[in-house]
């Protein structure tokens, strides 16, 4: 199964997630469309790094229906991890590898064609991570490690990009640069989902927010909706 032209690229109905008694994802419905960057937000626990762990094809639904650029996480994983870029919420790399050799091994793994070292290179300057492309990220702050994920992600210009609290920790660089890359990702047509427990952050990278709550949706709201002081006192209600 394929996607077509107007059909969106992530499509979740009645998604529900359990881990033997404990049910991390209640009801979640959500669409994205190419070219456009939707927003998960909630307070830690909410249920947005398994929704976004479910859309990677890392963990299979217990209940709905999810499509991601026209394949069934359920029954076509590997296809969906070919259209994807993900950036986990914790983990996802080698502490005895370079940001370099992470890069070759994606490169490898994706079959990407030659040239891609340059864009490569690009990403690393971009995110600042150009002086220590060569040396192990065992010793990487928390937020060098979230930057580095970012750039994997978004290495190969995949379909769809799932960025997971890709603002953690990270400085106003890092912060900047994801926001560059998920512009970039839009403007070429690419579906973007980022989670986040940051409002703010929120609503400049995206253009529509779900909000999610004790693993539930409760809304789904404009960005213009979300900012000022009129969408903080929105948000908090709704976290009430």
């Amino acid at each position: 199964m394929t996607a077509s032209d107007d059909a969106p690229a992530v499509s979740v109905r009645g998604l529900r997630v359990r881990f033997g008694e404990v049910e991390a994802v209640a009801g979640v419905d959500l669409e994205a469309q190419a070219g456009r960057s939707v927003g998960l937000l909630g307070r830690n626990g909410a249920g947005k790094s398994t929704t976004m762990r479910v859309l990677a094809g890392v963990v299979p639904p217990s209940e709905g229906l999810v499509l991601v650029a026209g394949h069934d996480v359920r029954h076509e994983p590997l296809a969906v991890k070919r259209a994807v870029g993900y950036c986990p919420d914790v983990g996802g790399l080698v502490p005895r590898a370079t940001p370099w050799e992470h890069l070759q091994l994606a490169a490898r793994l994706r079959r990407l064609p030659a040239g891609w070292e340059e864009r490569a290179r690009e990403l690393l300057e971009r995110f600042e991570l150009g002086h220590v492309a060569h040396r192990i990220s065992a010793g990487f702050s928390h937020g060098m490690g979230r930057r580095l994920s970012v750039v994997l992600a978004a290495l190969h210009e995949p379909q769809v990009l799932l960025l997971d609290e890709p603002f953690d920790g990270v400085d106003p660089i890092g912060v900047e640069a994801t926001l560059e890359v998920v512009a970039d990702a839009r403007a070429r047509g690419a579906c973007v989902l980022v989670s986040t427990h940051l409002r703010e952050l929120a609503i400049e990278a995206c253009s529509h927010v779900t909000v999610l709550r004790g693993g539930s949706q409760v809304a789904l709201m404009s960005a213009a909706e979300m900012a000022g002081e009129e969408g903080a006192r929105a948000y908090r209600s709704l976290l009430d």
